[in-house]
């Protein structure tokens, strides 16, 4: 006697899946590989491997992963604090850290312009002591870091609110101080949503366009993130060299995605066999 489901069977829920999936995400990868490999080989290199596309990627990469490692490091402290601690105004806090999903990426990337920008609240401050933001690499670092903390705290918060005191009490009275405590018992429990959460951010900060178009000036070869460079591209009708580049995007994020999840299969693997 066959039971009875929910959903459709097997075959039509994978039809429905594959279907959604293929409009959604492979048709439009496999029209960009399309159009990028119309270029032939060499006119795909050239465009690719151009000084100012190599200096988009080292600034596109390198601003992400700072960005994602600042979120890492912050996105825990403030995950911990919202978990562990009651204090006025916490529902107001703990709502906020979701204002940089709905807020406009552009309205961002205004608002931090006018905070780091020259007569900026806090820009013209940090320009008197020699340190510039906006219009800099900086200003590229601080936008990215705006939108992606949000993908390290929700990821990281669930895990905490799920963790038992007791056995933080349990290592305490094993003679375990808090840093002992911290390492040996909380962060094992930890790392695989920290590892998560850092490659949502790194990946949200590498496709970001909307927030940094302001800040960084859009200099070639200083402060021109790859997305900014496609985009002038698509402005000069070169549809064919912006699919080339966005597919070396796509090329290094899935590799460095992979390498994280990889990482993260690690950990888990490491912790069951523990």
């Amino acid at each position: 006697m066959s039971r009875n489901r929910v959903i459709p069977g097997f075959g039509l829920s994978l039809g429905y899946a594959t279907l959604y999936t293929s409009l959604i995400v492979f048709i439009p990868l496999a029209a960009l590989a399309a159009s990028g490999i119309s270029l032939g080989a060499e006119t795909f290199w050239a465009v690719v491997s151009h000084p100012q596309a190599v200096a988009s990627y080292t600034l596109s990469f390198g601003a992400s992963l700072v960005a994602a490692l600042i979120n890492l490091i912050f996105g825990l402290l403030v995950a911990w604090v919202l978990v562990r601690y009651t204090f006025p105004g916490k529902r107001i806090a703990d709502a906020l850290v979701d204002l940089p999903f709905a807020l406009p990426t552009a309205v961002a990337g205004i608002a931090l312009t006018a905070l780091y920008g020259r007569n900026g609240w806090f820009g013209q401050h940090l320009e008197s002591w020699g340190f510039k933001v906006a219009y800099a690499p900086a200003g590229i670092v601080v936008a990215l870091t705006f939108i992606g903390l949000p993908f390290v705290i929700r990821t990281v918060q669930p895990v905490l609110e799920g963790l038992e005191r007791e056995l933080e009490e349990a290592a305490a009275s094993l003679g375990a101080n808090r840093w002992q405590t911290f390492r040996r018992v909380l962060l094992p429990a930890l790392v695989p949503a920290l590892l998560t959460g850092f490659a949502l951010s790194f990946a949200r900060a590498v496709g970001e366009y909307g927030s940094v178009v302001f800040i960084s000036g859009n200099m070639p070869y200083r402060t021109e993130i790859t997305p900014l460079l496609i985009y002038s591209k698509l402005e000069q009708y070169d549809y064919a060299g912006a699919s080339a580049l966005g597919m070396m995007m796509l090329v290094f994020s899935f590799v460095l995605l992979l390498a994280i999840n990889g990482l993260q299969y690690w950990s888990l693997r490491r912790r069951g066999g523990g």
